[in-house]
């Protein structure tokens, strides 16, 4: 409980670190405040669209996707905790440390890989959270709800979004931790409303008639859920962690995550397949916010929209505060807080895109998802083996990008390590296919095969990066 208080203190500081590892005397965090942390980045609606292509397009039955849905978001963010280790044992951001195994200018192949994952997963939650803005006014003002039929207003919808996620996630880690704890109870309740009056419009009788699908469209929804979930926050899990308490346990980092993100989404995307049981259309939704509002009454708009907006808002706290400090280890000398600014200026332009220019939300969103889940997992392979040897991160060499550097191997790159990395990824684009129904945007040579087929590309990737990885004998001289 001390140190519960010693963090709202700080509540209302600017965080004046950048990526440098922070002391040890300044290190008291505890894991309930990570719990709270990732429940808050995962009580957003897009759960629901989620949870409906798992019987809408891959035909699984309630108890298969629910199913699923425990074993992708619940083990995915398993993964998460375990990574989030490093951040405790370094006290850096993620992809700072990864400076230690890639080397200090091998590093950026992961850091933009990151950074554009961090963008991307912004600029959806942007675009939905401005689509329900864009409808509350709609209810509230009577103005247009189509977003091109209103351009000026749907920018100012984005800019409340992103002025919104700005005033927490500049301020830092200790305002994060103690918005999200607190503002999980608010929209958590809201979000427990709209969930209870969704399931009042549930097709029933559609739900006892489905057929199961076969074990090997389970796997496939697995390895969604997975890369939709936890495998696109594994990169930045170690940029909360740096402010964990060194005597914290590692499977209590390890829970903290797997229970934070997975109860919420475990519910969430089983909420959304039982809806889409007897209505597929939210699974093809442009707009997801609207399609969710129309199987509401009347007099729940408000209070969903609200939910919607301030769930997004929670999820997008953290991730651009991951990018910031992404932004940063790419080597870019500004104060980290004009590097949040910098990050949200590029969501805001993709989410104006998006808005009033695509003609397609959700399929770009499943084929990026799709896409960035590959060579983010390659880098989990390479970073997970290199932890279990590793119990040390040099402070000055996390910081030092010359030649003087102890991660500086040869000519700044730690060639095994990129090696791993890159076979990961080629390996597992064979395997991958991105894009859903007609709106595909890259099919692997291999993704017809059985693995393909069933989506384990990520877990091909892997076993390829991180054992290639082993190998070649990094992981013997991490400890160095």
């Amino acid at each position: 409980m001390a140190t519960d208080t010693a963090v709202e203190s700080r509540a209302g500081a600017l965080e004046t670190r950048g990526i440098e590892p922070v002391p040890e005397a300044e290190r008291t965090g505890r894991p309930g405040q990570l719990f709270w942390v990732w429940f808050a980045a995962n009580i957003s609606i897009l759960g629901l669209p989620l949870g409906a292509t798992l019987v809408a397009i891959q035909g699984l039955t309630f108890w298969q996707a629910a199913i699923v849905a425990v074993i992708g978001s619940v083990g995915s963010f398993a993964i998460v905790g375990a990574v989030s280790i490093a951040g405790r044992r370094g006290g850096a951001p993620g992809l700072t440390l990864s400076r230690a195994v890639f080397g200090v200018h091998g590093n950026a192949g992961p850091t933009v890989v990151s950074l554009l994952s961090r963008l991307g997963w912004e600029t959806v939650n942007t675009t939905t959270a401005a689509f329900a803005l864009l409808s509350l006014c709609a209810i509230v003002f009577g103005t247009a709800s189509d977003a091109k039929a209103a351009p000026v207003l749907t920018i100012v919808c984005i800019a409340v979004f992103v002025v919104c996620t700005v005033v927490v996630s500049g301020l830092g880690h200790a305002v994060l931790v103690a918005v999200q704890r607190w503002a999980t109870w608010i929209f958590g309740a809201l979000n427990i409303v709209v969930a209870v009056n969704l399931v009042a419009t549930i097709d029933w009788s559609a739900v006892g008639a489905a057929e199961p699908a076969s074990v090997g469209a389970m796997i496939a929804g697995v390895g969604t859920i997975a890369a939709g979930t936890g495998i696109g926050w594994a990169n930045a899990s170690a940029d909360m962690s740096r402010y964990q308490s060194p005597a914290v346990r590692n499977g209590s980092l390890v829970l903290s995550a797997a229970a934070g993100a997975g109860i919420p989404l475990v519910l969430l995307i089983g909420l959304g397949s039982l809806l889409s049981a007897g209505d597929p259309t939210l699974a093809q939704a442009d707009d997801p916010v609207a399609a969710i509002r129309s199987m509401l009454p009347a007099w729940m708009a408000v209070p969903y929209l609200l939910a919607a907006f301030g769930g997004l808002l929670l999820s997008n706290h953290l991730s651009v505060y991951s990018a910031g400090l992404t932004t940063l280890t790419l080597g870019i000398r500004i104060k980290r807080v004009y590097a949040v600014v910098v990050d949200v200026i590029v969501t805001f332009a993709g989410a104006a895109y998006f808005m009033l220019v695509a003609d397609n939300f959700y399929g770009p969103f499943i084929a990026f998802i799709s896409l960035l889940a590959v060579p983010i997992t390659a880098w989990v392979g390479v970073f997970g083996v290199d932890m279990l040897r590793r119990r040390h991160y040099d402070p000055a060499g996390l910081m030092d990008l010359r030649r003087t550097s102890v991660y500086w191997y040869r000519a700044g790159i730690e060639p095994r390590a990129l090696l791993a990395w890159a076979a990961g990824i080629v390996t597992g684009y064979l395997f991958t296919t991105a894009g859903t129904g007609e709106d595909v945007w890259f099919t692997g040579p291999f993704a017809n095969t059985w693995p393909g087929q069933n989506g384990l590309g990520w877990l091909i990737t892997l076993a390829v990066a991180g054992g290639l990885y082993g190998l070649l004998g990094g992981a013997r001289t991490a400890s160095k």
